[in-house]
């Protein structure tokens, strides 16, 4: 394949463009922010899951206590009816009168009952209530940490789109100084090595492979002619002179 030194010279200039582009794409892939994102997006899952769960837990017990509240309430009622029979004389036989206050020491026996379990539920409501708070806490500064962080990166994302559209924008004008056919066969090289399909012959060194070629391949790229479109023996990139190859 042939092409004109400056055509070659500016394929230089596309793979130039070409790793910026990569390079900014893999920044853009591997962003810091990107990545506490992620882990924030995550922990702010779990802490949603733990909160409905709290949430659930903290009217549960608030179910549980207006319920126990309602016994204790219902059972002190009663008691207080048989109070006022014994108050007013409504007990005619000895016999009902003991029947009556067997039934209110029972009661009082289970007025105390139903209240040490309210009070336990209502212990339990208040660690509940304090354990949902903190909670609360925690998402609310989650959250402000997640918005700050997501502002952070989009604005970094933001940078890098500016910067690829702009490098996009250069290669576009360059790339338009290389033949159709030798860019085909740059870009087909480039996917082939990782990303560099073309690289300079700097001081007898391919800037592709890093290596240097020996005496005799020196000697036949010298003698070829300058549009003659050279290979890299060694990695078989497409390999430009220069006036810095050495040769």
């Amino acid at each position: 394949m042939r092409a004109d030194a400056t055509a070659q010279h500016a394929l230089l200039d596309v793979q130039a463009h070409d790793a910026r582009l990569d390079r900014l794409a893999h920044q853009r892939r591997t962003l810091p922010e990107a990545v506490r994102v992620d882990e924030l997006a995550g922990r702010r899952s779990e802490l949603s899951t733990r909160l409905g769960l709290e949430r659930m837990a903290v009217s549960d017990l608030e179910a549980e206590v207006r319920k126990a509240d309602g016994d204790v309430t219902q059972v002190r009622t009663r008691r207080e009816r048989d109070q006022q029979r014994l108050d007013t004389g409504a007990v005619g036989s000895p016999k009902e009168l003991q029947r009556l206050q067997h039934e209110m020491e029972t009661l009082a026996r289970r007025i105390s009952v139903l209240e040490d379990a309210e009070l336990d539920v209502m212990e339990r409501l208040e660690q509940a209530r304090a354990e949902l708070a903190a909670t609360e806490v925690e998402s609310a500064g989650l959250d402000s940490e997640l918005a700050e962080v997501t502002d952070r990166h989009d604005q970094a994302v933001a940078e890098l789109d500016r910067q690829v559209a702009l490098a996009r924008s250069e290669r576009d004008r360059t790339v338009g100084q290389v033949p159709d056919e030798l860019l085909a066969l740059y870009d087909k090289i480039r996917i082939q090595q990782g990303g560099v399909g073309a690289a300079a012959l700097h001081q007898r060194r391919c800037e592709g492979c890093r290596l240097e070629l020996n005496a005799a391949d020196l000697r036949e790229l010298a003698a070829e002619p300058a549009d003659v479109v050279a290979r890299c023996p060694e990695c078989n990139r497409l390999l430009v002179r220069t006036a810095e190859s050495g040769l």
